[in-house]
């Protein structure tokens, strides 16, 4: 394998980049709006010069990342010679369809498809496609620079060949693997979900102060983020659209907390709007309730 195509240059398609250009492949990054792309270009940059700077690569290692990373605006072209692609749209059905059912066409026979969801069916994302064996789920961890597991996840259709080659790829990036079976939420995405929406549910019972909660969780329990501090970083609205979809799938107990809810209907999404639950405007750590 030597071609991997991300599509989407959000927070997770651009840390997906880097990751993969680091690890020796050449890597086109797919977006749509132009300025998309030269924003993740920028950030992508602050990670290599960042990485040379704390010693986790050579300053050659990072020039050579960045030869083999290029940025494009049409997918089909991107994809027409790409050994695998992983697909870094938002969480929403219909996005993704589209996008593979494009992908389908455009991308040559041999090419293994992937998702980065972190609760949808790669069975259902598969069915969208021609070649649902050589699809699955490759779940990257935000940041993906920093966090070292991919989360693999089979659907029904899913090969062993093509298990085995998201393993070997997300490995050759320098991360860490484990290989799972479909259901909803997979392994992480379910945990994370539930103690997320637990802690707005004590938020909103006036159990503590974000703060709290946050140490409480991180020196008790040894996390390394507390659940507010992690929602605003991948986005409160993520965060609802993967409760909502394990509320739908799994039951009750998923319900998404109306404090959360609120927030999302405010606008206040977390560190890609400056506030969430952490008002990241003002002073750095300020809260806003």
């Amino acid at each position: 394998m030597e071609s991997i195509v991300v599509v989407g240059s959000g927070v997770m398609g651009r840390g997906i980049a880097y990751a993969a250009a680091a690890g020796g492949f050449h890597v086109q990054l797919v977006d749509v709006q132009e300025e998309a792309l030269q924003k993740a270009q920028g950030e992508i940059e602050t990670i290599f010069s960042k990485g040379v700077q704390r010693g986790k690569l050579t300053e050659e290692q990072a020039e050579d990342a960045r030869q083999r990373l290029f940025y494009s605006s049409s997918l089909s072209d991107a994809v027409s010679s790409a050994d695998l692609v992983i697909e870094a749209v938002p969480e929403n059905l219909e996005i993704k369809k589209a996008v593979f059912t494009e992908l389908d066409h455009a991308a040559p026979p041999h090419c293994y498809l992937a998702t980065n969801t972190s609760t949808m069916s790669p069975t259902e994302i598969g069915s969208f496609t021609s070649r649902p064996d050589k699809v699955i789920a490759m779940h990257f961890f935000n940041p993906v620079h920093k966090m070292p597991l991919v989360e693999i996840v089979r659907g029904h259709e899913t090969s062993d060949e093509t298990a085995q080659a998201a393993k070997e790829a997300a490995e050759q990036m320098g991360k860490e693997t484990v290989v799972v079976n479909e259901f909803p939420g997979f392994v992480t995405s379910r945990i994370s979900a539930m103690v997320g929406n637990e802690a707005f549910y004590m938020l909103q019972e006036g159990v503590g102060t974000p703060e709290e909660i946050d140490k409480a969780i991180k020196l008790g329990l040894n996390y390394p983020m507390g659940p507010f501090e992690l929602g605003d970083l991948v986005g409160l609205d993520t965060r609802l659209n993967n409760l909502n979809y394990l509320h739908q799938t799994l039951g009750e107990k998923y319900r998404p907390c109306p404090l959360l809810v609120k927030y999302v209907k405010a606008g206040r999404l977390g560190r890609k709007t400056g506030r969430g639950v952490y008002d990241y405007t003002a002073v750095k750590g300020g809260v806003t309730k």
